[in-house]
């Protein structure tokens, strides 16, 4: 197949390009820089890997939760290039969740199997889910609702390993007793779970190239963020 794939969600940019048995790839900082870097990094994989847009079987991208300006940029970018594609016929889009790309990544660089997925949610919290490797064609079974909350919320079974990029900034406040793994949610952890998503049907028109939310509310008031400090335990409204 020939699929475009990036992630936005976190500060690292992640983009790469299978064409055939032709996988090229790009990692650079993400953040604010995702913005202005990654259209014009977007242009130049695809024509390394010998595509145009045009050629494209889908364009996959990383859903979120993660930042609220990563995911709306990424969701822009898919939006645009699918609308555009093919004189305007357009290309399907493959939303992926983030927190399943942990998992798949942690998979592949550690041989997990059993993951809770967590990634920094900021503001004191993280976001969080369960993901267990069935293996062959059944893949991975995940928590049907994503979880966000104080580190010290997140639990998980006895032998299972936390992968993620909170343990950094959070450390023995998430999961002190568990195996703890660094993953982020890369472009090529998108590729390999795009096939099985797209057989299962989950290529959807460029109109639905939407973000994934779990928190509504990206602001702190002057008086949430002094609680936070006073008690940095605590988890906010």
């Amino acid at each position: 197949m020939n699929l475009l794939a990036f992630d936005t969600s976190t500060d690292t940019l992640s983009i790469a390009v299978r064409h055939g048995e032709v996988l090229v790839q790009h990692t650079g900082p993400g953040g604010a820089q995702a913005s202005a870097t990654l259209i014009p990094e977007l242009r130049h994989l695809v024509a390394e890997a010998g595509l145009t847009f045009d050629t494209l079987d889908a364009i996959v991208f990383g859903r979120g939760p993660g930042s609220f300006t990563g995911l709306r940029t990424a969701c822009a970018v898919a939006q645009g290039l699918a609308f555009g594609a093919r004189g305007g016929q357009g290309v399907p889009v493959l939303p992926v969740d983030t927190l399943l790309a942990v998992a798949e990544e942690a998979r592949l660089q550690h041989g997990c199997t059993q993951v809770v997925a967590v990634l920094d949610a900021r503001m004191g919290e993280v976001y969080h889910a369960r993901c267990e490797w069935l293996g062959g064609d059944n893949g991975w079974r995940t928590d049907a609702d994503f979880g966000l909350g104080a580190p010290e919320t997140v639990s998980l079974p006895a032998g299972w390993t936390v992968a993620g990029n909170a343990r950094a900034p959070y450390g023995d406040r998430l999961a002190p007793n568990a195996l703890h793994v660094m993953a982020l949610p890369t472009a090529t952890a998108l590729l390999r779970l795009a096939p099985a998503l797209l057989a299962a049907g989950g290529g959807l028109p460029a109109s639905d190239a939407l973000p994934r939310y779990i928190r509504d509310k990206v602001a702190q008031t002057t008086a949430e963020r002094a609680a936070l400090r006073a008690n940095p335990t605590a988890v906010q409204p």
